[in-house]
C-alpha cells in the first residue's frame, strides 16, 4: 500500500526479493496489458489510493473501468490523508463502491487505539451497498531503515496476533464489520508465524505483483481482493481485482 506522507520507497516490505521487483517492473512496462488474463475474467477492476494521487478524477477512472476503490484514511494515531474527503466522497459520487483503509504501525500504539482513530477519521461502514468494510494494511515496517530485524515492528508473532485481534475487535465494536486484512504470504509468515486466527472471519486482500495470486497466507483458502500491480496501470494508484462479479461486490459491501 502507498506510503504517502514522506519520501519513501513504496511498499518496502511487499517486495520479496528481486523476482518480485522484476515482476512489478514488467507490469509497469506493460501497463494495462499486464492485467492477469484468466484470473481477471469477469472480475471487477479497482484501485487503491492515498495522498500520492492527490485529487483524483473519478469520472475518468470509472470510464477506464474502475468499479471500486480503497482510500487510505489514517496511519497510527497521528496521520490522516489530507485528500481523503475528495477521494472517498468523490469516488462515491462517480458511482464507485469505495472503502477506507488504515496503515498499521503496531509499535507506536495499541491495536484498539489505532482502530478507534481510524473509525473516527473515515474508517466507518454503512450497509448501503456502496461502502466496503474497513481494511487493515499490514506490511513490513517501513520505518526500520533497512534493519531486517525490525521488519515486524519489534513484536513477537504472539504479540502481533494480539495486536491485530485488538484492532479487529474495536473496528467490529464500532462498525459491525470485521476488517479486511491486506497482507502478503511472506509478511504473514514472518510476523504472525502463519496464524490461522483470522481467516474464517476476515476477508483477505492479497498483495502480490505477478501474473497469478500464487500461494495465499496460511489459513485463507481464497482471496477477496488481489492487488496485482503497484502504481502501474490504467487506474490511479495500485491496481486491484475483486474475486467475484459486480453484483457480488455490491453484496459484499452490504455485509
Amino acid at each position: 500500500m502507498a506510503r504517502d506522507h514522506r519520501p519513501f520507497v513504496r511498499h518496502l516490505g511487499i517486495r520479496a526479493g528481486v523476482a518480485a521487483v522484476l515482476a512489478a517492473l514488467a507490469m509497469g512496462a506493460l501497463g494495462l496489458a499486464a492485467l492477469p488474463g484468466a484470473a481477471a475474467a469477469g472480475k471487477p477492476l479497482g484501485d487503491d489510493v492515498s495522498s500520492h494521487q492527490k485529487n483524483v478524477d473519478w469520472s475518468a477512472a470509472k470510464g477506464r473501468g474502475a468499479s471500486f476503490v480503497y482510500v487510505k484514511a489514517t496511519e497510527s494515531t497521528w496521520y490522516r490523508n489530507p485528500y481523503f474527503t475528495q477521494q472517498y466522497d468523490g469516488a462515491r459520487q462517480a458511482g464507485l463502491v469505495r472503502g477506507a483503509y488504515h496503515f498499521a504501525v503496531p509499535d507506536q500504539s495499541s491495536g484498539q487505539a489505532q482502530a478507534a482513530y481510524f473509525v473516527q477519521h473515515g474508517g466507518g461502514w454503512r450497509r448501503d451497498g456502496w461502502t466496503l468494510p474497513p481494511a487493515l494494511d499490514l506490511e513490513h515496517n517501513p520505518y526500520s531503515n533497512g534493519d531486517s530485524s525490525d521488519k515486524c515492528y519489534g513484536l513477537s508473532p504472539a504479540a502481533m496476533t494480539e495486536w491485530i485481534t485488538a484492532f479487529s475487535d474495536e473496528v467490529h465494536l464500532r462498525t459491525g464489520r470485521r476488517p479486511v486484512i491486506y497482507t502478503t504470504a511472506p509478511w504473514w509468515h514472518d510476523c504472525t508465524r502463519d496464524s490461522r486466527a483470522f481467516a474464517a472471519t476476515h476477508p483477505l486482500w492479497l498483495a502480490r505483483y505477478a501474473a497469478s495470486p500464487g500461494a495465499l497466507p496460511v489459513g485463507w483458502s481464497h482471496w477477496t481482493f488481489w492487488q496485482y500491480a503497484n502504481g502501474s496501470g490504467s487506474l490511479p494508484g495500485d491496481q486491484n481485482l475483486f474475486n467475484g462479479t459486480f453484483a457480488q461486490l455490491k453484496k459484499f459491501a452490504r455485509g
